[in-house]
């Protein structure tokens, strides 16, 4: 039997076992080349984050810099309201009371309730996602110990930037910048993908977490070019000078996720037109297209007077 140096055996190692590390994030060089091209012509600044989970090719283009979430903060929010549900702190369908005191502006349907109305966890954590409800989402975040434990799991998950700055001590000048959180297209994107294959918290908690994700009211955007029976889950966030919005796609042919994120936004119309929406539909169409390139879907002719 022919025997190795320790050279050799940890060349061999190197190249089985490290290989296949280094090939984890190929680069999709025909993709990067489309998506470039989308990009370049945007007025603002836009960042994306393209990876099929199937053959683990990539696309990053300005995938580390940092763009404020908006309401895409509310998923690190779900994930800390669940850390504090697995640790016995509270039930999933635990009784809560509403108060109006706790109404916030924007977008949302609990700022409407009536004061003292009965609810419960689960609403409140549905209507923070799905609705992306302000008054819920504030709820929840302190319910799960506010920005500094929840930005701690971040941090202790190895996501360098990812972080909620508002009500968050310590985070002003952050909160100056970014607004409620901040993150990359990589890390964010990272992040649903955690969730998905159960790595967030406990597998029971990511699979409950994946199923509200999956149940999004805000579908005029992305998700409006990929075909309604297939599944995504996705978290959408607005603010005049920033549109944004993840999604990981259950496609037919394996998973693929994205993140597109944009800020200084010369378009800041809340139209249907808007600019950055409108990228978020062509990235998403040319994803679905290019990953599913046999399927003939493409959104019904009239689609558009549905889009807000």
């Amino acid at each position: 039997m022919k025997k190795f140096s320790p050279v050799s055996l940890l060349f061999l190692f190197l190249f089985f076992f490290g290989q296949n590390s280094f090939a984890q994030y190929r680069t999709d060089k025909k993709l990067e080349s489309k998506l470039k091209a989308l990009i370049d012509s945007f007025h603002g600044t836009a960042g994306i984050y393209v990876r099929n989970l199937k053959t683990n090719k990539e696309v990053a283009i300005n995938a580390d810099t940092i763009f404020p979430t908006a309401s895409i903060v509310k998923v690190p929010i779900l994930i800390g309201i669940f850390n504090k549900i697995e640790q016995g702190v509270y039930t999933y369908h635990q009784p809560m009371v509403y108060r109006d005191s706790m109404a916030h502006g924007g977008s949302g349907l609990m700022q409407y309730f009536k004061d003292s109305t009965k609810t419960d966890l689960n609403n409140i954590i549905t209507l923070m996602i799905t609705h992306s409800d302000n008054t819920a989402a504030i709820w929840c975040e302190k319910l799960a110990g506010g920005g500094v434990t929840i930005n701690e799991w971040l941090a202790g998950q190895g996501f360098q930037y990812t972080r909620l700055n508002s009500r968050t001590p310590g985070r002003k000048n952050n909160y100056d910048e970014y607004g409620w959180g901040q993150t990359t297209p990589k890390e964010m994107a990272n992040l649903l993908v955690m969730i998905r294959e159960d790595k967030a918290v406990t597998p029971a908690a990511s699979e409950r977490m994946y199923r509200i994700l999956t149940h999004i009211y805000w579908d005029e955007y992305a998700l409006s070019q990929i075909p309604p029976y297939v599944q995504a889950a996705s978290k959408q966030g607005m603010v005049d000078a920033s549109r944004s919005e993840g999604v990981l796609v259950n496609a037919p042919h394996g998973d693929y996720v994205f993140y597109i994120a944009t800020k200084n936004n010369k378009d800041q119309r809340w139209e249907p037109d808007n600019e950055a929406w409108q990228l978020a539909r062509k990235i998403s169409a040319l994803l679905w297209n290019y990953f599913e390139p046999k399927s003939n879907w493409k959104p019904a002719e009239g689609s558009e007077k549905y889009w807000k």
